[in-house]
């Protein structure tokens, strides 16, 4: 088991997903205290807050779809906050997600209200998506938290993943917005309990830009008050050039791109740090 000791010895600079993929999304008890932070109308730190979301879900159904009933994909679905509404809106949803606790909360609503929508537990990079789709969607940056090589694969199963015409929507992080996660400045905090525990800790956090790969790596320490005991996780943020989307796109399948400010169409305060790419 890590301890303090580690995180004294640890590597620097650290080096892009050498440290871990993701924070422990799948973990249950992590999943539950992040569904509590999914639900909240406090903040979009996790999901957005209802109103947000209903505009975006208004921008899919009317300029995306065109109000046609369609079979939609929702990639990284969380609990189901946008499929819930776009079932409500007559489409047949399905949804994937890593995390336990959200899949089970979307899977418990779509039974009480009778909607068309599914949800799987699984991993996105090795799931079976199935074909057929309209739409397929990974929105709020989740592109952006896979290497490049997984970021390749999602796109060329995506692709097959939908019917000829079918369109792709990927909600993306802008390169400054990532620059800006990798020079956030390191701390820590203590609390009786928190997201990555359930029991008084210290949580230690540091950054670091890799300007070469663009990439941003996030490091967390929890540090258990009561035992010393010490958990690690990291996480890793790629950001991509325009043209590079493109080329990606291109090399799925996907010929070309529109570009959008956002899942509204606009640019405002909500959507600064995102930008929307349609491919079809």
């Amino acid at each position: 088991m890590p301890n303090l000791l580690d995180i004294v010895k640890r590597t620097n600079p650290p080096e892009p997903w050498a440290e871990g993929e993701k924070i422990p999304w799948n973990d249950p008890g992590f999943s539950e205290r992040m569904l509590r932070e999914h639900l909240t109308q406090d903040h979009d730190l996790a999901s957005r807050r209802s109103a947000l979301i209903d505009r975006h879900v208004e921008w899919l159904h009317t300029v995306i779809l065109g109000e046609n009933p369609s079979r939609i994909l929702d990639l990284g679905c969380g609990p189901g906050l946008y499929s819930e509404r776009l079932a409500r809106l007559g489409h047949n949803c399905e949804g994937i997600d890593f995390s336990p606790a959200s899949i089970s909360y979307a899977k418990s609503r779509a039974a009480d209200g009778a909607l068309k929508a599914s949800y799987r537990l699984d991993d996105i990079r090795r799931a079976d998506y199935g074909s057929g789709f309209d739409l397929a969607m990974l929105i709020f940056g989740e592109f952006n938290v896979f290497t490049p090589e997984d970021a390749a694969l999602i796109l060329k199963k995506a692709h097959g993943a939908l019917r000829d015409g079918g369109v792709l929507v990927l909600e993306c992080h802008r390169i400054g917005t990532i620059r800006r996660f990798g020079r956030s400045r390191p701390g820590w905090s203590s609390a009786e309990s928190g997201l990555f525990s359930p029991a008084p800790h210290i949580l230690l956090e540091e950054y670091h830009w890799d300007g070469e790969r663009r990439a941003a790596i996030g490091r967390y320490s929890v540090v258990d008050a009561a035992t010393g005991a010490v958990a690690r996780h990291s996480q890793t943020v790629q950001a991509y050039t325009v043209m590079e989307y493109r080329r990606m796109l291109g090399k799925a399948g996907f010929p070309a791109m529109r570009r959008y400010p956002s899942l509204t169409g606009m640019l405002d305060d909500d959507h600064k740090d995102f930008f929307v790419i349609a491919a079809q």
